[in-house]
């Protein structure tokens, strides 16, 4: 009988161990048509450190998510156009989504934050999201301000932004 207990036991256990159920798992917490939503995770004996860890995490995930968004709206407009400075304009708007990302944002709010503590280090993590129309029309402003754009450029990303929106808005009332 104890042998057949162990060999039961061991067809229970997975290879890469027990499964863990982290916090902020599920619809709530993943980016969808409307939202660009992200969760970070940060850890550390101060619990100060563990809270900017989860921060940058979170705001590095969207950022990367904004950075998919705009490669996928050049790469459109690139397919697009006939334009002889398309590549440019495209590499400028892609920088200027850089730029934007390196700023606070007024409509970025963090919407979830738990932190634990197991008797050594703290765990913290945190959920942020923005509105995807809010993010580009923060960009199209962005836009209009910079002063590595020319008018033409300027007249162009604005444009670009412009579709993005009228999409965007379009997938918000289905």
């Amino acid at each position: 009988i104890g042998l057949f207990l162990i060999g039961f036991s061991a067809c229970n256990s997975s290879q890469y161990g027990k499964k863990v159920n982290e916090p902020f798992t599920g619809n709530k917490y993943e980016s969808n048509n409307n939202w660009f939503r992200a969760v970070g995770k940060g850890t550390s004996v101060k619990d100060n450190i563990a809270k900017s860890k989860a921060d940058m995490d979170a705001k590095t995930i969207l950022a990367g998510q904004l950075n998919t968004s705009v490669k996928k709206v050049t790469d459109q407009y690139l397919g697009q156009t006939e334009n002889e400075n398309a590549a440019d304009v495209a590499d400028k708007f892609q920088s200027l989504a850089r730029e934007v990302m390196n700023t606070e944002m007024a409509d970025l709010r963090k919407f979830d934050e738990e932190k634990y503590f197991d008797g050594e280090k703290y765990t913290v993590f945190v959920a942020y999201e923005i509105k995807k129309n809010a993010m580009f029309r923060f960009l199209k402003k962005q836009a209009k301000v910079s002063d590595k754009l020319n008018d033409a450029e300027r007249k162009t990303i604005e444009e670009l932004i412009d579709e993005e929106l009228e999409r965007l808005d379009a997938e918000d009332v289905d």
